[in-house]
């Protein structure tokens, strides 16, 4: 016994189609490319930073949630 094939009812071409988008589709991509082109810019302020004990605990803590 074959199944019955699916056929599209309305063919609707390309340029016609329409295509919406959720708030969301734009502003988290916009909102990351401008955090990044900000990093980029103030980058030539930055200063090297030493590794201070925070560093160790920080890393202490990750291996400890990854052994878990």
């Amino acid at each position: 016994m074959s199944a019955p094939a699916h056929t599209r009812l309305t063919d609707r071409s390309a340029a016609g189609a329409d295509v919406r988008l959720p708030w969301w589709a734009i502003a988290l991509p916009s909102v990351a490319f401008a955090a990044l082109l900000l990093m980029i810019v103030e980058s030539g302020e930055a200063q090297a930073a030493t590794a201070g004990p925070a560093l160790g605990r920080l890393l202490q803590g990750a291996v400890a949630l990854l052994i878990r």
